[in-house]
């Protein structure tokens, strides 16, 4: 059964996992609700939370689901078991109520096994969560349900031969990743044509790194004469494919919203032309050693030593496109009350949980340095 209802107008949709913040960190539901007016306006339908996503599902009741009437929109959210995890079977499938009740939604257009890779697909098939999931489309909980994936193509294609009845897939796609070994984004987009699977992309921007990249980047783009945002280079590129259901934008402010529908509105996919821009960036990226870490904070969560790892690694690569940078004074602000990175004991979970499938414990030790 195609997962294409008609109500998506346009490829963008609305990523909720990173939605503006007050100064006391509570999400900036009236910034929300004014980006939400604008998506909806500009024809966008697509809506993406989750269980994990701290506060989304409460500000999207908030500023999408209980101003607009159920019928005009389109709702996904996620069930989740990270890597490493104690979370029983019984929490795990009682997610779903949870998320229906901060969401206020009825029910969920899309639903989708959340984050699968090597470190917790066992996990979902000993819980039964595939056969579960399929029930709640039985009850009209959700209209259709698939799964967002951070693994391997081995993986991903025994799933897709063992659960045929997954609907789409959601996967990591961007131009700094579609040749990239760990996360192996073109082959499993690839897979999923294979299988006739719609895909739904996340990281487009790779969790904002390409709207503001590295400084040969940013030359070769501004080197074209065009006034068009780093973002939208990153979102045109994977906008232009085929066989997608809609293209996730994190979007944290309305600024970010009102660029994003500028280009996507009206969308032109990329000319051979600007493919060729792109693969120079392509190709000044993999020349750079930074840290590719996009921020998503799933490795902080079982740290237990409370190491903000994603910040430390910010500050590293920081200090190497920037000489003056003060970085011990910026290192001693994201680690105040938390762990540095001498704290690490190397247990692993952060490796585990990673999508990215960084070498983390060895990433911290060479950030001792600016201790």
């Amino acid at each position: 059964m195609s997962v294409f209802t008609g109500k998506e107008k346009l490829k963008l949709g609305f990523g909720l996992m990173r939605l503006p913040k007050n100064e006391d960190g509570s999400i900036d539901v009236p910034q929300v609700t004014k980006m939400v007016d604008l998506f909806l306006e500009a024809g966008g339908t697509y809506f993406d939370t989750a269980f994990a996503y701290p506060g989304s599902e409460e500000a999207i009741r908030q500023a999408l689901v209980d101003r607009y009437p159920r019928d005009s929109y389109t709702l996904a959210s996620k069930l989740i078991i990270q890597p490493g995890s104690n979370v029983s079977e019984e929490e795990a499938k009682a997610e779903i109520t949870t998320s229906l009740k901060r969401s206020n939604a009825g029910y969920f257009d899309y639903y989708l096994v959340h984050a699968i890779q090597r470190g917790n697909y066992q996990k979902y098939e000993d819980y039964g969560i595939w056969d579960f999931v399929k029930g709640l489309k039985e009850q009209g909980l959700i209209k259709h349900f698939g799964f967002s994936f951070h693994g391997d193509p081995e993986l991903l294609r025994e799933l897709l031969v063992k659960h045929p009845d997954a609907e789409f897939v959601q996967l990591q796609i961007n131009y700094a990743d579609w040749e990239n070994p760990g996360v192996a984004a073109k082959q499993n987009y690839e897979i999923c044509k294979e299988f006739n699977k719609p895909v739904v992309v996340m990281e487009p921007v790779k969790g904002g790194i390409l709207a503001n990249p590295i400084d040969t980047v940013k030359a070769i783009f501004d080197a074209t004469g065009k006034k068009a945002s780093y973002a939208s280079w990153a979102l045109r590129y994977v906008a232009s494919k085929d066989n997608l259901l809609a293209v996730l934008s994190g979007m944290s402010s309305l600024e970010q919203m009102e660029d994003n529908l500028s280009f996507m509105k009206d969308f032109e996919p990329l000319s051979e032309e600007e493919m060729q821009v792109i693969a120079q960036a392509q190709k000044a990226l993999n020349e750079d050693k930074s840290i590719p870490c996009t921020a998503c904070h799933y490795c902080t969560k079982g740290c237990p030593m409370s190491i903000p790892i994603p910040e430390i690694f910010t500050v590293k690569n920081r200090k190497k496109g920037s000489p003056e940078f003060r970085t011990k004074r910026e290192y001693v602000i994201v680690t105040q009350g938390k762990g540095k990175a001498s704290d690490c004991i190397q247990c692993g979970q952060c490796e585990a949980a990673c999508p990215q499938h960084l070498p983390i414990i060895s990433l911290l030790e060479n950030c001792r340095s600016m201790e």
